[in-house]
């Protein structure tokens, strides 16, 4: 069984600035097609809209507006939580 990548995202709202930290895993193993991506921990203000094995596809809500937007749009990684390319 391969290992899992974990990694920390920062989350932003563009719509009314709410951000917050997820705590993200997904397969270490680059052969695979799928990523079996998770989000282990959202912070506190943001919940799932559409849950997906895809980040690209993952949808999220803003808690404080209402604003729904993806997992990796206009997001930024904490220092050193950059995951593997």
């Amino acid at each position: 069984m391969a290992a899992r990548d974990r990694y920390s995202r920062k989350l932003e709202c563009s719509q009314c600035g709410n951000t917050g930290f997820a705590e993200v895993s997904e397969t270490d193993d680059k052969r695979q097609s799928n990523r079996d991506f998770h989000i282990d921990e959202l912070p506190l203000g943001f919940s799932t809209e559409f849950a997906s094995t895809d980040p690209r596809k993952y949808m999220l809500r803003c808690g404080q507006c209402g604003h729904k937007f993806r997992f990796e749009q206009k997001s930024v990684y904490a220092p050193g939580g950059e995951p593997r390319r």
